[in-house]
């Protein structure tokens, strides 16, 4: 995987969406994988001030989800549902008809799961995956010990995932719900480029055993390690524990301009 160590969230933010851009110019209709919370929030202001100013065309991109709540209704404000609706769709000025995600409410969930799969690949598969990583590791709600192999599925949130979530609930956790669906490890694998944006001296430790650690279940975020174009962005901070830094900064200096991420 190419690790690329950049200031701050900001400059992540501006060089991810960057690469969204020249992915729509080359193929207008792209399937975008995204996630929720705060960590890509500068990549969606990014990309959408490239919107604003004419420089990116998104008006035939798709939004695919990453993961889901489960039980919350569509219309709850923080369904990530919802959520993508706001930070993403309209700032793009995409509709829902743009967007695909797993059915949270569906009374057979395990349908659901199957019925997202099989769209993702109807619609030809997800050509670059956004991703953030937990302090533990996980992606998406990949929790540690989650199959390598796995599809996208109904998952039980651990205590710690649903106490850092529960700032999106008035800082009430009994209102986190404890299952979601997410995309398996397996599903994210097929995306065409994955890229993880991780920032903050929190998640240091995760981004070291991603990137320099074993490929183990434990650190569900290594599986990227066997992916053929995996790019992790992270600032200085979650560069901290990173035993190959200096050489992450030497390579992707000294690499060809035409390359990209």
């Amino acid at each position: 995987m190419e690790v690329v160590i950049v200031p701050d969230a900001k400059a992540g933010g501006e060089l991810i969406a960057e690469a969204m851009a020249q992915l729509l110019g080359r193929k207008p209709d792209a399937v975008l994988g995204v996630a929720t919370g705060s960590t890509p929030l500068p990549i969606y202001a990014a990309l959408a001030a490239k919107v604003d100013s004419g420089a990116v065309d998104a008006s035939r991109a798709r939004i695919a989800q990453l993961d889901e709540y489960v039980g919350l209704p569509a219309e709850h404000p923080e369904s990530y549902r919802s959520v993508l609706r706001r930070e993403v769709l309209e700032p793009l000025g995409l509709g829902m008809d743009a967007f695909m995600g797993p059915d949270g409410t569906a009374e057979d969930v395990q349908g659901a799961c199957a019925a997202y799969d099989a769209a993702l690949a109807a619609a030809g598969g997800v050509d670059l995956q956004l991703l953030g990583i937990g302090t533990d590791g996980h992606i998406g709600f990949n929790e540690p010990c989650s199959s390598l192999a796995s599809r996208t599925r109904i998952k039980t949130l651990t205590e710690q995932t649903r106490v850092d979530n529960a700032r999106f609930f008035d800082g009430d956790i009994e209102q986190v719900p404890h299952h979601v669906i997410t995309q398996g490890i397996g599903t994210i694998l097929e995306a065409r480029h994955l890229v993880l944006l991780a920032t903050g001296e929190g998640k240091a430790d995760a981004v070291a055993a991603t990137v320099e650690g074993p490929v183990a279940a434990v650190c569900p975020a290594s599986a990227l390690q066997l992916h053929p174009h995996a790019t992790v962005v992270v600032d200085e901070a979650a560069a901290s524990k990173l035993k190959l830094a200096d050489y992450f900064r030497h390579t992707y200096v000294n690499k060809p301009e035409w390359q990209g991420i």
